[in-house]
């Protein structure tokens, strides 16, 4: 077994996995002090590698198997003994600083289990419990390196996580569809009679009635989440406030291409929108309300969500 990195060279080991695969994350990371940078650096750095196991090509009980070993390799790195990844140590570190309870590390590895052998989901319920396991714990140790006190953070964080797990599976519909993974739940499907669209790949009348129903559910959590901002601690609210904008806006983006999909398959916002983003994040150029849109661009008064850009 390879000698344990010392905790600074597995920080940078994690700032670099950081730096390579999340794109949209990073942005919003880069405003946060540097030692709460480093911590999700971490955080992601270990989720970014269950991720790759269940997603990599190969035999399937070969991938259990190494999603077995890496919740092991979890166990033994927080029980004390000498981490056998180079991103461990940063995390060990990291779950110890922030009291991160490790129930959401081993909840979001089951998360990427059901990867492995769920293709389908038959309700939102279903599909809103494999949502936490892979989401809503990445906002509950978001919070946990952020800084909350009001109770209610818990909720409001893992209903964020939902908004944005649903924005990213209506974005990676084709992508999904090509690895045989249909995330959004069967009965939606049915109601609007839109499962072939699936099959021909292209957005037919009920495929688009029935995305537009998903993302006004995820508008819905985007309202319910966002008033989470206020209650982190105030060096972190610019970069919960960036991450939640550009995920919002791969939303409305969504929308304005007519829930195409398939048409158009790599939805995803410019680098100088997200830099934008950043930039009224760090100043602090946010609607008065908290929202992620201004209030002018929404649809305030007319019984929709606050917080949505207009589509078109």
């Amino acid at each position: 077994m390879p000698e344990p990195l010392s905790l600074a060279a597995s920080f940078e080991h994690c700032r670099r996995v950081a730096r390579a695969a999340a794109r949209n994350f990073y942005y919003a990371l880069r405003l946060l002090p540097p030692a709460k940078r480093d911590a999700l650096c971490a955080l992601y750095a270990f989720m970014r590698h269950a991720d790759d196991i269940s997603d990599s090509p190969g035999d399937l009980a070969a991938k259990h198997q190494a999603l077995l070993a890496w919740r092991g390799a979890l166990n033994r790195a927080l029980g004390g003994d000498p981490p056998a990844h180079p991103a461990l140590p940063a995390l060990v570190h990291t779950v110890a600083t922030y009291k991160i309870p490790a129930g959401y590390l081993h909840d979001l590895v089951s998360g990427t289990e059901m990867d492995l052998h769920v293709t389908r989901y038959e309700t939102f319920e279903e599909f809103r419990k494999y949502c936490y396991r892979v989401a809503g714990t990445v906002g509950l140790c978001c919070i946990s390196v952020f800084g909350f006190r009001d109770p209610r953070a818990s909720e409001l964080a893992e209903k964020l996580g939902l908004a944005f797990q649903l924005t990213n599976v209506l974005r990676d519909v084709a992508a999904d569809v090509a690895m045989d993974r249909i995330y959004l739940p069967q009965e939606d499907i049915s109601r609007f009679g839109s499962a072939a669209a699936f099959t021909e790949r292209k957005a037919t009348p009920g495929f688009v009635a029935m995305m537009r129903f998903q993302a006004e559910r995820a508008w819905g959590f985007y309202d319910e989440g966002i008033g989470l901002l206020p209650m982190v601690s105030e060096d972190s609210r610019a970069a919960l406030w960036a991450l939640a904008r550009i995920y919002s806006g791969l939303l409305s983006r969504i929308e304005a291409c007519s829930f195409d999909v398939f048409a158009v398959p790599h939805v995803r916002l410019s680098a100088a929108e997200k830099t934008w983003t950043m930039l009224r994040a760090r100043f602090g150029w946010w609607p008065r309300n908290y929202g992620i849109e201004d209030s002018d661009r929404g649809r305030r008064g007319t019984g929709g969500s606050v917080l949505r850009r207009r589509a078109g």
